[in-house]
């Protein structure tokens, strides 16, 4: 099943199209590449002069430990877990950066880190190869504008970004118990339900950012409508991480390559990232401030 969610629905990506892993079979009608100048291919023991092996070669052979994903560059839970640990370990280095060095009344600034974040995501959302330079920028940039708007509301409102940090942890907590107990299950219908919903919510607060430009105000951020919506938005943002998940097992199972972790990791952060500014927002709005 190909994913709805952009960042892994590039061609490829995660799937076995690209002979990942040694998968891909010979054209038809085409003859194996020959393996060097080795004088032995040919021959069908693989010994000079047609010997057969020796019981001892051939319980060396056997007896060998037959190699793994580590062995043949295939992408592993390991690898998603430690470049997954790397992006989230920049973004929270840069967003402590900017909590301790940008002031309060400079938040500005911040926004410039957000417009270059969201041009680098697009970038590699949409990038066929897999650049970890990008997805690290990504991540910083991102870390960036994170800390200085955790700490302009954390001015307004004492403690809102331990709180929004939790609340985050507790979903993405949630949501893998639930996956991986088989109380979510990603099929074709649920793909599509959740993403249309996406996609509406996201024109929805397209068009309210463009009214309330003009001065317009549908409240969709504030008072208990408001509530509603970042109910909706950490929803969508749950959703988000089962289509990762479901993506990742999809990935091993089909033998993706190792580098393909790095997309896995990509798409983990930005499900979290949205979730983290959806709870800010309702936070905001159950303490009294939008």
């Amino acid at each position: 099943m190909r994913s709805r969610n952009p960042v892994f629905s590039r061609e490829g990506s995660f799937t076995r199209d690209n002979q990942y892993a040694g998968f891909g079979a010979q054209p038809a009608g085409q003859q194996a590449p020959a393996y060097g100048n080795n004088p032995y291919a040919n021959n069908a023991y693989g010994q000079p002069g047609g010997q057969s092996l020796t019981d001892q070669q051939l319980a060396e052979m056997y007896g060998a430990p037959a190699a793994g994903p580590a062995q043949t560059g295939r992408m592993t839970l390991d690898d998603v877990v430690a470049r997954t640990a790397m992006t989230l370990l920049t973004l929270v280095l840069a967003g402590a950066v900017a909590w301790f060095v940008v002031p309060v009344e400079k938040y500005a600034i911040a926004g410039v880190a957000a417009f270059a974040a969201m041009i680098i995501g697009l970038v590699v959302s949409f990038k066929r190869s897999v650049n970890p330079a990008l997805i690290l920028a990504y991540a910083a940039l991102e870390g960036f504008f994170l800390g200085a708007l955790s700490k302009a509301l954390n001015t307004l409102l004492q403690g809102i970004a331990v709180q929004a940090v939790l609340g985050t942890a507790a979903v993405f907590a949630a949501v893998l118990i639930a996956y991986k107990s088989g109380k979510i299950r990603v099929t074709p219908r649920y793909t599509r339900i959740g993403v249309s919903i996406a996609m509406g919510f996201v024109i929805l607060m397209f068009v309210n950012l463009i009214a309330t430009m003009f001065g317009a105000d549908f409240g969709f951020r504030s008072g208990p409508l408001g509530i509603v919506v970042g109910l909706v938005g950490i929803a969508l943002g749950a959703f988000f991480l089962t289509l990762d998940f479901n993506e990742i097992e999809e990935g091993i199972r089909h033998g993706a390559p190792e580098r393909e972790s790095w997309r896995a990791a990509f798409g983990l952060t930005l499900s979290l990232v949205w979730i983290y500014l959806e709870m800010l927002r309702l936070i905001a709005i159950l303490r009294g401030d939008d």
